[in-house]
């Protein structure tokens, strides 16, 4: 009888544990662009190369995420573009019994951090593809990135207040 009641409160306990699991990765979108064409290899090869990056998330069900990593890469020689790669690297993950700020954190920090390495590979082949230099993107603190973005967003909210 004890063995029952202690395993019930177990089950209790579970069910109200957080709960995060990644269910699958695949890439949502892909580009690549050679402006410059064939004269992009005509030149002496020495690269200027922007990058940008975001994220999205979109809540799919009840327990159910898609997050979406954006990388665009801009390549250029001069002032002209060699070539221009985007990849939105995207992912279903499970959340259950994390919401608020914890929530906030998980979608926009673990979750793209399990998807760079997907994306960083697909811009990598595309550019080696592409018969251009192979393309090793740096690794991204996307804790750091979210930090940042908050402390952006609550100097803009305290600005707004004392203009008011």
């Amino acid at each position: 009888m004890t063995d029952e009641i202690n395993n019930a409160e177990s089950s209790a306990d579970e069910s109200q544990a957080p709960q995060f699991a990644l269910q699958r990765i695949y890439i949502k979108d892909v580009s690549f662009e050679t402006p410059m064409g064939v004269e992009a290899f005509r030149h002496q090869w020495q690269p200027k190369v922007g990058q940008e990056l975001g994220t999205a998330a979109n809540k799919i069900d009840e327990d159910l995420y898609e997050v979406i990593l954006k990388i665009t890469i801009n390549v250029q020689l001069g002032e002209k573009t060699a070539f221009l790669v985007e990849v939105q690297q995207a992912g279903l993950f499970s959340v259950v019994n994390i919401d608020g700020p914890q929530l906030a954190h998980l979608l926009n920090t673990a979750c793209p951090q399990i998807l760079f390495p997907y994306a960083r590979e697909a811009i990598d082949n595309l550019c080696l593809k592409g018969s251009f230099p192979a393309l090793a993107l740096p690794p991204i603190n996307f804790d750091m990135l979210f930090a940042r973005a908050i402390a952006q967003a609550q100097a803009e909210a305290e600005g707004a207040g004392q203009d008011a």
